[in-house]
């Protein structure tokens, strides 16, 4: 177990890094919800709005593939320096190109630069940390990302969308998260990424983690995607629209340690069976009060987010649950690409529903993505029996949309505290037992 001095002088040595990634999220977090609201206002219509929308994770996951290789020829702070260029300077081309097919080729070129960017961002971390602090410095991590993005949604209120100000924030934002790292004394770390595995031999080892992990990626994708928007068919003011944006995230930060606690205590299927159905029950229920009670929208916002944001995590503890210690960070380049073709088919997904249910289609679609995870968790479960409680790992808190860096890092923390080893695991690593496969 790592000592907080060693704690405390990783996160001192990281500081650069942490800064810049708080202005890169706060950025990204008031960027997505400020162009569902202009989207809105601009007339574009919902099925055209959730592709565009979409386009981000479709460029998210071409440079989660590509920018790694860019970052390997070229070095961090160059990729570093050249993407939060191109995402600065993207933004602003939605002021002057104002069209729904415009709109979804920027967005694509936004999350590529922010694919770019986490990975950079988390290798540099990565070196930063010890095999004693990689756990806490990922949980940290995780923190900075929810946070910033939930305060970027604050952030809205601070001029008009229906203006230009509020985009010269986001590029101003992005541009102000190269200071420090280009000022950083630091060395640039090496780099490497992992092959991938199949994602059928994936799905062979843990149908209930691969299912879920699509299904609640998916989920998030529609959610933030399409989240303003929703707020904007309701009729909601922009300040309640960066309410109800804010408690999705801060709702799922709140909760994720209580729920990783109770998936270590026991059957983590269970855990996760009834994290997902809650957070259906609680969509639904959300579905019904809206237009009616905006404290009790918010309020079951809240406990939605609480209970599917810590899904993210549940999904990929399960998934190592059942892996060797060889194939974990193999599985978290796939685990990322089953990822970005869920986020891609959220925000489509969702505008469908709205499109053909109205404002209501929103939520509707959100309980039932979770509630087929939870059916499909609780079939499962007759068909394999539960992993014995000393067999299975440690849920580790992860940040949504990691890049493939961030992924393995995270498979590497289960790596270091898997059964055999002799070292101590570090604090929420997340143990890997030798299991053979489809043993969920």
């Amino acid at each position: 177990m790592a000592d907080e001095p060693a704690m405390v002088a990783a996160v001192a040595s990281s500081w650069a890094l942490f800064v810049g990634i708080a202005l890169m999220m706060l950025g990204n977090g008031l960027q997505g919800s400020l162009l569902g609201i202009r989207a809105a206002l601009e007339g574009f219509p919902t099925t055209l709005t959730g592709i565009l929308m979409s386009g981000y994770y479709a460029g998210f996951l071409i440079g989660s593939v590509l920018a790694p290789k860019l970052v390997a020829r070229v070095g961090h702070v160059r990729v570093f320096a050249a993407l939060a260029s191109l995402a600065s300077s993207a933004i602003l081309v939605h002021l002057l190109w104002i069209d729904p097919a415009g709109w979804t080729l920027i967005r694509l070129v936004s999350g590529f630069c922010y694919a770019g960017l986490y990975v950079v961002v988390e290798s540099w971390l990565n070196d930063q940390a010890s095999n004693q602090t990689r756990g806490q410095l990922l949980s940290a991590y995780m923190v900075v990302v929810l946070g910033g993005a939930a305060g970027g949604q604050g952030l809205l209120n601070l001029a008009d969308p229906a203006g230009s100000k509020l985009f010269i924030l986001v590029s101003i934002l992005v541009s102000l998260s190269l200071i420090p790292l280009l000022l950083s004394t630091g060395r640039t770390p090496p780099f490497e990424t992992p092959a991938p595995v199949g994602i059928r031999q994936l799905y062979r080892v843990s149908p209930t983690g691969v299912v879920g992990y699509f299904g609640t990626v998916m989920a998030h994708g529609a959610c933030f995607g399409m989240g303003a928007v929703y707020g904007s068919a309701l009729g909601l003011s922009v300040r309640d629209i960066s309410v109800f944006m804010s408690l999705i995230l801060l709702g799922g930060m709140l909760l994720q340690w209580p729920i990783g606690r109770l998936s270590d205590a026991g059957d983590r299927r269970q855990v996760l069976t009834a994290v997902t159905l809650l957070a259906a029950l609680a969509a639904l229920l959300a579905g019904v009060i809206a237009g009616r009670s905006l404290p009790g929208l918010f309020v079951l916002t809240a406990l939605f987010g609480g209970m599917s944001l810590p899904l993210y995590s549940l999904c990929i503890a399960h998934t190592n649950d059942h892996l060797t210690r060889d194939q974990m960070v193999q599985a978290s380049g796939t685990l990322v690409l089953i990822g970005g073709i869920g986020a891609m088919l959220g925000p489509i997904s969702a505008a469908l529903a709205m499109q053909s249910l109205g404002a209501v289609g929103f939520f509707s679609w959100l309980a039932v993505i979770h509630a087929a995870i939870g059916l499909f968790a609780l079939y499962r479960m007759t068909r394999r029996r539960a992993l014995p409680r000393a067999e299975q790992g440690s849920y580790l808190a992860v940040a949504p949309r990691v890049s493939p860096v961030a992924s393995a890092l995270y498979a590497e923390v289960a790596e270091a505290g898997a059964p055999g080893r002799q070292d101590q695991p570090p604090v929420g690593a997340v143990a890997a037992p030798r299991t053979q496969p489809g043993a969920d």
